[in-house]
């Protein structure tokens, strides 16, 4: 079992940035591949990023690329999503889940998840 805590969401005026941090307890983080995906309102489960277990591959919605940008620590157990230049459509509860590889792009295909933290963007 892996615990997932994420942190950081709040409400932004549209260009600003906010970063996120995912702390996870329980089995070794090294094991999992992290990501991040988001729900806004009335949609579907959407995949942000991923990063692998080392850290060395990520992986990031086409959509995102060059705006968002995720990293982990392992010595602290710990995701991040660094989030820039942020816009009224990236409103949304931002999600940190474990899994197998940093490949996969399927919410389902993850193991495990935290609650979610809101992200608000203002126009």
């Amino acid at each position: 079992q892996v615990q997932l805590v994420e942190s950081g969401g709040g409400l932004v005026q549209a260009g600003g940035s906010l970063r996120l941090s995912c702390a996870a307890s329980g089995r070794t983080f090294s094991s999992y591949a992290m990501a991040w995906f988001r729900q806004a309102p009335g949609k579907e489960r959407e995949f942000v990023a991923a990063v692998s277990r080392s850290g060395g591959s990520t992986n990031y919605a086409d959509s995102l690329k060059g705006r968002f940008t995720i990293s982990r620590d392992n010595a602290k157990s710990t995701a991040y999503l660094e989030m820039n230049s942020l816009k009224p459509e990236d409103t949304a509860v931002y999600y940190c889940a474990a899994g197998r590889t940093v490949s996969v792009t399927s919410w389902y295909r993850y193991d495990y998840w935290g609650q979610g933290t809101q992200v608000t963007v203002s126009s």
